[in-house]
């Protein structure tokens, strides 16, 4: 039997805006997929994204969403969570979104270990302003920001949540819509900061642009920087450049999650101040 995504969208939304090919789409519903899995009531579910490509997601999932200003979802997110501990946030944004205006709320929320999931559509561009670098963008590349040649270096995202603290990091790929949903699920159940660094394709403002021609040529590309991590961890560290594994990266589950940590300091702080 078919999946019914229309249960979990906002079908008069209908067509996206997103350019056709783009994995946003393959992202979306990957995410419902998961939710659907995990058998959680969209009315305990808050979508929150923020500006970019990334942040018309929040248009087309029919649960509770806030669409933000640029760079601030997470405390948004923050924010939602505090204030109900019990629902289920997820966080939709892009690597520019999340790592460059964004760039200090991502580091404090992975530390935080807040109960939040925060999933980064990496495209290696800002796409919706037509091809400025990003945090991601990998060096040499066209920009119209850089048109000689990007030449800084680009952020790995999921070792830059692990540095922050983040208790649950994965990275996939558009090309396996199938291994997304996975660590969708795994993320999803954990209780902690859950980042994602999927890698996605912006074959319009990106692709183009730096010579792969076709949307299929930047699928190629995309799949020649990620393998799985087992496969990854045999490699030299000559072959490991410009390679990226994929999977689940870091799983902790010992840490204590903010929100629980917040309520044992609010009752502590409550009690020596005799209940007022």
């Amino acid at each position: 039997m078919a999946f019914n995504y229309d249960e979990y969208l906002r079908v008069e939304k209908m067509p996206t805006l997103w350019c056709w090919g783009c994995g946003d789409g393959v992202i979306l519903k990957s995410i419902i997929r998961a939710i659907n899995a995990i058998g959680w009531d969209m009315n305990d579910v808050c979508l929150v994204s923020g500006i970019g490509c990334s942040g018309r997601m929040s248009s087309y999932v029919n649960c509770n969403t806030v669409h933000t200003t640029h760079g601030r979802t997470l405390p948004y997110a923050t924010g939602i969570k505090l204030a109900n501990p019990d629902k289920h946030i997820i966080v939709v944004s892009g690597d520019g979104d999340s790592l460059a205006i964004g760039g200090n709320h991502t580091i404090h929320a992975c530390r935080r270990n807040i109960d939040i999931n925060h999933i980064i559509i990496n495209n290696f561009i800002y796409g919706l302003t037509n091809s400025q670098t990003s945090p991601t963008t990998p060096k040499g590349f066209w920009t119209v920001t850089a048109p000689g040649g990007n030449i800084d270096n680009q952020f790995d995202i999921c070792e830059l949540g692990i540095a922050a603290g983040a208790t649950f990091v994965a990275r996939e790929s558009v090309l396996d819509p199938k291994k997304i949903e996975k660590v969708f699920i795994e993320g999803f159940k954990h209780k902690g900061f859950s980042l994602f660094d999927i890698n996605s394709n912006c074959h319009v403002n990106l692709g183009r642009k730096n010579k792969m021609i076709e949307a299929t040529d930047m699928l190629k590309w995309l799949d020649s920087r990620v393998l799985p991590k087992r496969k990854y961890d045999e490699l030299s560290p000559e072959d490991k450049k410009d390679k990226f594994p994929t999977g689940i990266l870091k799983h902790d589950t010992e840490a204590k999650e903010y929100c629980e940590a917040y309520a044992e300091y609010k009752a502590k702080v409550t009690a020596k101040k005799g209940g007022h």
